[in-house]
């Protein structure tokens, strides 16, 4: 209500309203630009100082797979690097190159069926603001539409933060120490997927999880680590498990969407949590802070004990400058996992059967000591 009322009363006459958008100079209703493939056109390119409110982007493209294959990058104050770098769909909350809805307060996929993204995140900059996208697929976008609202200030000075969002992706390595769902003891950060690797003063703010399972068993049971300023394990904060720190609980399996957390998408097959889900939790009322530099991570599943396809988006603010990120994988590198499907689990089972003696009855929760053959 304050912040309602704040707009309501408070006037500055030193900020002014400001939008670029895609609308049609002539006067007429073809209200798009075209982005040919492999080009990068500047979607705005702001001057001076202020702050970006809104972010509205819809797109038409023959590519299924090109809210991957589209990146998106930010630039303040006239960096040479990127302070946010994602494929598109990733940024606003949709993973694997697909498109569903998504609703949270800072980020939403809203209707026609997700086709419109929003973003919701204050971006400062104090000496220019440039956004762009990058065509990577082989197909042209000829129809891209677009609203850039932000508001024009005197000046903005250093220490406020600047925004940034990082796309990351690992196909991950069971631990050494035991095979899927072994048990053992983790007393480092250092075999975890990594959420943010990060360098400055700042703070983190919230957390796109898009995890692509290849097998039925949770997912989760992974804690979310946190080494602030530098500090050992384990940590300032250090979490229970996948679902916890996602505000959940029991090894969910439903779509529920908070704007502040949630679980957007799960498997379309419902075998187990095998599959794709996305889930997302954004730290606006208990952002975690930081003087000096931030190693966020969480576990694939307990003692980093499962291959998982894991894909997130982190979003933090920081002063700069920041420390560079670590080069986007080529298209290529960016493509989803085979599907798992019930075909595979039969040679699974098969493999499984083999193993015990190819037995005649074997009903599936015999074990190698098992004499029913």
């Amino acid at each position: 209500m304050n912040s309602i009322l704040g707009a309501v009363t408070f006037i500055n006459n030193d900020i002014l309203s400001k939008r670029i958008s895609s609308f049609d100079r002539s006067g007429g209703n073809l209200d798009s630009v075209s982005i040919p493939a492999g080009t990068t056109k500047d979607i705005a390119v702001i001057e001076g100082a202020g702050i970006i409110k809104h972010i509205w982007f819809t797109l038409y493209c023959e590519d299924p797979f090109i809210r991957r294959n589209a990146v998106l990058r930010m630039y303040w104050d006239g960096e040479e690097h990127p302070s946010v770098e994602s494929p598109l769909g990733d940024f606003f909350g949709q993973g694997w190159g697909e498109r569903y809805p998504f609703c949270s307060l800072p980020l939403a996929a809203a209707p026609a069926d997700g086709q419109a993204l929003n973003c919701y995140f204050h971006m400062p900059f104090g000496n220019g603001a440039r956004i762009t996208i990058e065509n990577q697929s082989d197909k042209d976008i000829p129809f891209f539409f677009y609203y850039v609202d932000y508001e024009v200030h005197p000046t903005m000075p250093d220490h406020v933060g600047r925004f940034h969002a990082w796309w990351n992706r690992e196909i991950t390595a069971v631990h050494p120490e035991g095979g899927e769902s072994a048990g053992g003891f983790n007393r480092t950060d250092e075999h975890n997927y990594l959420l943010a690797d990060i360098e400055g003063a700042g703070q983190f703010v919230g957390v796109n999880y898009y995890v692509d399972n290849p097998g039925p068993m949770w997912y989760g049971e992974g804690d979310d680590m946190w080494m602030i300023d530098g500090e050992e394990w384990p940590g300032s904060l250090h979490g229970t498990g996948t679902e916890d720190f996602f505000n959940t609980a029991m090894c969910p399996n439903e779509l529920f969407m908070h704007p502040y957390f949630g679980c957007a998408k799960i498997p379309k097959n419902k075998l187990g949590w095998m599959g794709r889900t996305h889930n997302y939790r954004f730290l606006l009322e208990d952002p975690i802070r930081f003087r000096k530099s931030l190693r966020a991570s969480i576990e694939h599943g307990h003692n980093n004990d499962l291959t998982l396809d894991l894909c997130t988006v982190s979003y933090w603010y920081q002063t700069e400058p920041h420390k560079p990120f670590h080069a986007l994988p080529a298209k290529e590198f960016r493509r989803n996992m085979p599907e798992i499907g019930v075909h595979d689990v039969h040679l699974w089972r098969h493999a499984w059967r083999k193993a015990l003696g190819n037995g005649k009855t074997l009903w599936g929760h015999e074990r190698k000591n098992t004499t029913d053959q």
